[in-house]
């Protein structure tokens, strides 16, 4: 009966793991791509409705595609106002009043050059669209603004300095938009105001869309991975939803109306979202692309846009916070507005409390007194020894004791082998009265693999650990630590390259395996679970390796002082009175004594 447990408790295990890592885990093929390659986008398909974002395609100095209010607006000059802060460098170009360029000062991309959010290869972002009296569509990136600010001029801000920067469309007459962005140093928020004079006999429908167009530039080396991020969300009266582009020359969209909280696109670090301000947006568009890149790569790209109503009046402004920065968890949380809920922490019912109240604080005060991260992994390694501890101590004597049963066991099987069920009956007595649980070696981890997968979520997510070194080959924690690279790759599990955490986490766990398992029937999964492991954890965050390869450790550690302090100790039946009972005692109250 203690065999069939075991096994099964094994194979549930395992296939446990197999289904959670196939539906969570990218390929882990690398893709060694130039930054340009990184970066390529296609143009997507023009629509005629204001929805899809995108205008109708005709010459840019058309009056045809301008009409009669903005034809004067499509020629002008394309000068630039750069603005630096201590998080960011921004570029903003007269030609659409755009964000053209928005350099991270503090994030590297993996080849160790400026993160670059913007695909300014597009010309920018933070476009206004609308229709006209006369029946265009105009998409504000492609006019002329005029700016506060002339052409080539850099500003720079210090401590608490805040600027503001004025770019007017004029649209005739006194007719005019004027976008009001405000930088503040310190912060990754950038403050839109949208001012419409007199243009309430110019734009028609009294609605007018603020569009990020898009998405971000990607940037890490593996766009497979990275993709596997990527999404877009729109946050609606709270219920958030998701868009996801998973496959290639599907568009899925989300085209919602009425109370928006926010809308927004995320990479695997890095996100973007319009956070207008409270009761002023009546809808949010998305719209998701998946497109091929060379080496077997992939991109997705991410069209987002706040609905704004307009009501008719000579004078009228909106507000919009546009964040534009990395996905941290605090800083994203600190705007009270659920844009942490981007995050994907794990499962909400069970995972994600996990990862979000205890794990994050945790590894946000650990950060705070031990600087190296990989050295924070190790003590909560530790500390989730010592809360395990008591549990893990239980199933080891709990495991002591069906050993030293092993020989009456032995004889039961010999006694009862023509009759399987007073065999069973006879084995469920034997550990109620000896207070044995055969399922009690599998007990400590199933329970110990929500913690697992919580702080796979967390490791995968936290942008702390991306490129964080620790030591030896460990150079980023985020990411596989490679130290073999295969000629060619292992089937099913699409391995090219081994992980060294990896392997010391597997042969840990056929060290724990082989102290343990006595049991000659059960030779077989000393052998087998290691390796299954390893090619499991194998693709996973070097930070997860690390955690599980130090954890063993400590186990192995707490089994070898559990076989020295204990070794002696004679087998002793459970007093009646004393028994506690439990699940086992329960299934066994009724069954008949076995002479």
């Amino acid at each position: 009966m203690e065999n069939k447990s075991s096994i099964i408790g094994f194979v549930l295990i395992g296939i446990l793991l197999v289904v959670w890592m196939w539906f969570i885990t990218p390929p882990p093929r690398p893709v060694n791509r130039s930054t340009a390659d990184t970066t390529i986008a296609t143009q997507r398909k023009p629509d005629t409705t204001v929805e899809t974002i995108i205008p109708v395609a005709a010459p840019e100095n058309s009056d045809v595609r301008w009409g009669a209010f903005f034809a004067a607006d499509a020629k002008g000059v394309d000068g630039v106002v750069t603005i630096k802060t201590s998080l960011y460098t921004a570029v903003i170009a007269t030609r659409g009043g755009l964000i053209r360029q928005f350099e991270l000062t503090k994030f590297k991309t993996w080849d160790y050059k400026p993160v670059q959010l913007v695909d300014y290869d597009h010309g920018g972002e933070l476009s206004v669209l609308f229709t006209s009296a006369d029946g265009r569509l105009i998409d504000t990136r492609g006019l002329f603004f005029e700016s506060s600010a002339g052409a080539g001029t850099t500003i720079e801000l210090t401590g608490t300095e805040q600027y503001t920067l004025n770019l007017v469309l004029h649209a005739g007459n006194s007719a005019k938009l004027v976008k009001k962005l405000t930088f503040t140093n310190g912060s990754y928020a950038v403050d839109a105001e949208f001012d419409w004079q007199n243009m309430e006999h110019i734009v028609s429908n009294y609605e007018y869309q603020i569009a990020w167009e898009h998405g971000l530039r990607y940037a890490e080396q593996n766009s497979v991975d990275e993709s596997s991020y990527a999404m877009g969300y729109a946050s609606m009266a709270g219920e958030l939803k998701e868009i996801d582009a998973t496959k290639v020359g599907e568009t899925p969209k989300f085209d919602g109306t009425g109370g928006t909280d926010w809308v927004a696109c995320r990479t695997k670090y890095f996100a973007v979202a319009l956070m207008p301000d409270a009761n002023e947006a009546q809808g949010v568009f998305v719209e998701g692309h998946r497109t091929s890149m060379p080496n077997n790569g992939v991109e997705e790209s991410y069209n987002i846009a706040l609905k704004m109503g307009l009501k008719g009046r000579s004078e009228e402004s909106s507000k919009v916070t546009v964040y534009l920065g990395p996905l941290d968890y605090g800083l994203l949380k600190g705007y009270q507005r659920g844009l942490q809920n981007m995050m994907n922490l794990g499962w909400a019912w069970v995972i994600r409390p996990i990862a979000e109240y205890i794990m994050i604080p945790v590894f946000q005060f650990l950060r705070m007194i031990i600087p190296n991260y990989g050295i924070v992994i190790i003590v909560f390694a530790l500390l989730i020894k010592l809360v395990t501890n008591p549990l893990t101590k239980s199933s080891m004597k709990s495991m002591r004791r069906m050993q030293a049963l092993q020989p009456i066991i032995k004889e039961m099987k010999e006694k009862y082998k023509d009759d399987p069920q007073r065999m069973n009956q006879a084995q469920m007595n034997l550990y109620k009265e000896y207070g044995v649980n055969p399922a009690g070696g599998c007990l400590p981890f199933a329970l110990q693999m929500p913690v697992l997968f919580a702080l796979y979520a967390v490791l995968r997510s936290n942008i702390d650990l991306r490129q964080a070194n620790f030591a030896f080959w460990i150079h980023d924690l985020s990411i596989p630590d490679t130290v073999l690279k295969l000629p060619f790759t292992i089937p099913f599990f699409g391995i090219t390259a081994f992980s060294g955490l990896a392997l010391l986490m597997g042969v840990t766990t056929f060290v724990q395996q082989k102290m343990t398992v006595t049991d000659p029937q059960q030779k077989a999964m000393i052998y087998v679970m290691p390796v299954f492991l390893t090619l499991i954890f194998n693709a996973l965050p070097a930070g997860l390796n690390l955690y599980y390869f130090v954890f063993n450790l400590l186990s192995i550690g707490q089994q070898v002082w559990m076989n020295k302090t204990h070794k002696d100790e004679p087998l002793r039946k459970v007093d009646p009175k004393k028994s506690k009972g439990g699940i086992l005692a329960r299934l066994a109250k009724d069954l008949p004594k076995v002479k």
